[in-house]
């Protein structure tokens, strides 16, 4: 009897040791693959997919395209700086963005070594905008790629990176944009004059849009491999490109443009040609003919334009997510809007939505396809002109970069929940979105890892407001109580956390729960997807009431009996970074704190800040009109009231949340004698995208920091042993 006994339980063990799964590991977690990019081809048939991933040999981030067609993915480019796919309308190329080493102009403009991909570009100097005093600086530029079989080749060369570009609706040219060129005589000049010196503004100028026919191209890129052709040299100042066509030039920096289907007009977007929100002029619609003539205006409000699409001949939709089109300037949840080309007549879609609609495609019949934030989930709509979004059937969780066949039912998106690592996948049709079909596995491993569970949270905060926010437990812990718990706050504020899969340095949720802790992830007031009053409510306050809610769902936690009152460590990045050096003035009950490119004070981070519009609108108008505001809404000047130890990092070269605000940060703490560290990441701006192990040793100290002044509580079991 006791040796069954003991066989039933040596087989119960071995069972036990086949089902369960591993937890994720740090290096596992940074081993994830990125989407930036899904378009399906005008057929169906066939997806380019992007993929970003960390290449930890040579400290950057890869940057790959994929072509899933007959069931197969395969590798479509291998420089790894490759990104923004877009098929030509036949089906037949693919044209993309890379900024690897190209063909030199002549003999004296010798290839340079390939650079990291930036998240997004700095000033006074961002990547891919060579100023006049560095030639050797790579950038990015327009290539094409036949679909059936052969090499990519570059289709514009120069100096300048391209910024924006778009077929022809005959597939037979492409139209793109770059900053205006200068001659190498009126580089060598300038240089000459200004040595390395830096002129803010005064350098700064707009860009040019340009024409060139793909047969010439074609039979350029054929040429210039004989190394007689190399050394030749671009005569035109055409965007240096040669065989371009000049179209229009414009004071500002062109941000995308699309081309109407009839193939007679240009629609593009501005932006600043230093990229800083100071205002909201550089941000308009333009229109011009295709075959060349002057740029006209044909919005004029204080929003800020994106994601431009022509419906048909005179019907452009766009999204509106900073500013309003239809008033003063403010921070909105995000809207779309369609307007007539000719009559400049704006019309909002679905204005009853409760949530912000993110990424859109055109739908069959005039409809819109878009993805829509709603509390924690974010869904796929069809909009009707003039009607409410209808959400299309499908699962829990996040859809998200949704693309439509132009001549199929068939579309393709990207999805993720909590427990669903994030990929692509395939539908036949919208009515058939939840038989949808993974295209990729490059998440596949978190499959096979015991995931997180989490769910919704709402509590009241002080002023009777229903705030809602994301719970993350450790594995096999779901709706445990009395857990050490980490409050994790988003950044924006305009963001919110939800039913998602995120593998990154900025959203590290999983990775917490996964090191045993309860991950509470406020959606406070100023976050997304709960209504546009929702928003509002945080100006003038812009950190005391979301600080508030915060607080008050900490209590509500620990009422619950989820939270251990003395087990509570806190963090957050960017506006989280914000957040958590506020409410370490309020309050003992953290342990810990990690703070990440997160101002102390308001008045030189809007200077500083290259959003100093948008710090303005929440603060209730500049420094000099509304100083109290500045000083009421800062830490640093209630800083004595800190106890807890707290650690800082930030991007030596962030432009966003400038590096001397983590400065000011440390300098309080040092001389209050809290315990503190600061760990500064050269060459990253605010988004830390140029080497991967900066994101992984900031999620790594983090953990250490608040492990170790939260420690795990010992179990009985381990007391007793």
């Amino acid at each position: 009897m006791r040796k069954a006994l003991l066989f039933v339980f040596v087989l119960s063990l071995t069972a036990f040791s086949q089902t369960t799964k591993p937890r994720v590991t740090i290096d596992e977690y940074f081993n994830s693959v990125e989407f930036t990019a899904v378009r399906i081809s005008p057929d169906g048939n066939s997806v380019v997919i992007g993929t970003e991933r960390a290449d930890w040999k040579h400290d950057r981030f890869r940057d790959d395209l994929w072509l899933w067609r007959n069931g197969a993915l395969s590798l479509l480019t291998q420089s790894g700086h490759d990104s923004d796919p877009q098929w030509s309308p036949d089906g037949r190329w693919i044209a993309f963005l890379s900024d690897r080493a190209a063909l030199p102009i002549d003999e004296e403009e010798a290839e340079v070594p390939n650079e990291p991909k930036l998240d997004q570009p700095v000033t006074p100097k961002p990547r891919g905008r060579a100023t006049e005093d560095d030639e050797n600086q790579a950038v990015a530029h327009l290539y094409v790629i036949p679909v059936n079989g052969g090499e990519a080749y570059p289709v514009t060369r120069g100096l300048e990176e391209v910024h924006a570009f778009a077929w022809a609706p005959d597939s037979q040219a492409l139209y793109f944009a770059t900053r205006t060129p200068w001659s190498k005589q009126k580089r060598e000049a300038y240089k000459k004059e200004w040595k390395d010196t830096i002129r803010f503004r005064e350098a700064e100028r707009g860009d040019v849009i340009a024409r060139l026919d793909l047969k010439t191209a074609t039979a350029y890129a054929a040429a210039v491999a004989t190394p007689e052709a190399k050394k030749e040299k671009a005569e035109t100042e055409t965007a240096e490109t040669p065989g371009a066509q000049l179209i229009t030039k414009t004071p500002w920096r062109v941000k995308q443009l699309d081309v109407s289907s009839d193939g007679t007009k240009i629609a593009f977007t501005t932006d600043s040609v230093s990229q800083r929100v100071e205002g909201v002029d550089a941000y308009e619609i333009y229109i011009t003919p295709a075959n060349g003539g002057e740029a006209k205006a044909i919005t004029k409000n204080e929003g800020v334009e994106e994601d431009l699409r022509w419906l048909d001949a005179n019907t452009l939709a766009f999204r509106v997510g900073m500013g309003s089109v239809e008033g003063k300037y403010e921070d909105l949840q995000n809207r779309l809007y369609t307007i007539d080309a000719n009559s400049r007549q704006v019309n909002r879609w679905a204005v009853t939505f409760p949530g912000s609609l993110e990424k859109f495609e055109p739908g069959p019949k005039g409809t819109l396809l878009a993805s829509g934030m709603t509390g924690t989930e974010s869904q796929l709509y069809t909009i009707n002109p003039g009607k409410d979004a209808n959400k299309v059937e499908g699962w829990p969780g996040t859809y998200k970069e949704v693309s439509a066949a132009k001549q199929s039912p068939r579309l393709a998106f990207v999805y993720s929940a909590l427990d669903r690592p994030i990929e692509i996948y395939l539908a036949e049709s919208l009515e058939k979105l939840r038989e949808a079909k993974p295209i990729t596995s490059f998440n596949k491993l978190f499959t096979e890892r015991d995931l997180p569970r989490g769910k919704p949270y709402q509590w009241k905060a002080p002023d009777g407001t229903t705030v809602e926010g994301m719970l993350i437990y450790p594995p096999g812990k779901f709706e445990a109580k009395n857990l050490r718990m980490l409050v994790l706050i988003h950044g924006g504020p305009a963001d919110a956390d939800g039913n998602r899969f995120a593998a990154n340095w900025y959203d590290w949720a999983i990775l917490a729960a996964s090191n045993d802790w309860l991950v509470f992830q406020p959606n406070y007031r100023g976050s997304t997807g709960y209504g546009d009053k929702f928003i509002r409510e945080i100006i003038p306050n812009l950190v005391s009431v979301p600080g508030r809610d915060i607080l008050a769902g900490v209590d509500s936690l620990v009422k619950d009996g989820a939270a251990n009152p003395d087990q509570l460590a806190i963090g957050g990045y960017s506006y989280g970074g914000y957040m958590t050096n506020w409410l370490i003035t309020q309050t003992t009950r953290f342990k810990a704190a990690a703070s990440g490119a997160g101002a102390v004070e308001h008045a030189a981070n809007w200077g500083n800040d290259d959003l100093t519009f948008d710090d303005a609108h929440f603060l209730g108008g500049t420094p000099w009109q509304n100083p109290k505001h500045y000083q009421d809404e800062a830490a640093l000047f209630i800083f004595d009231r800190v106890k807890t130890p707290t650690h800082v990092v930030g991007g030596a070269d962030d432009v966003r949340v400038s590096m001397l605000e983590n400065y000011v940060l440390e300098r309080a703490l040092k001389t209050l004698k809290i315990p503190s560290t600061l760990l500064v990441f050269p060459g990253e701006g605010h988004g830390l995208g140029k080497n991967p192990w900066h994101g992984k040793i900031k999620v790594r100290e983090e953990l250490k920091w608040i492990e170790k002044y939260v420690p795990a509580a010992k179990t009985k079991a381990s007391l007793e042993n």
